[in-house]
């Protein structure tokens, strides 16, 4: 696996960002990002259960030219994997 970075949270510290990664193997998308709250975590349960192995995070707005950057790379590294 090899993580293509694509930015960070331009207005958090270094050390408290949340980040947009490709994975160049699945182009899978990678996110970090904050832990959502309960009451926005109660929220997505209403949509089912969220298994142990995965999580709710929250991604700023002001990170979305990173991420469509992202999701263009991940759609153009899925339609070679085809």
């Amino acid at each position: 696996m090899s993580l293509l970075f694509f930015g960070k949270d331009p207005d958090t510290d270094e050390d408290h960002c949340p980040t947009v990664w490709v994975d160049d193997q699945n182009a899978d998308l990678v996110f970090q990002g904050w832990k959502a709250d309960d009451g926005t975590e109660r929220e997505c349960l209403e949509a089912g259960p969220i298994p142990d192995t995965e999580a709710v995070i929250r991604i700023p707005a002001r990170m979305v030219e990173q991420i469509r950057r992202a999701c263009d790379a991940a759609e153009r590294s899925a339609a070679e994997l085809r």
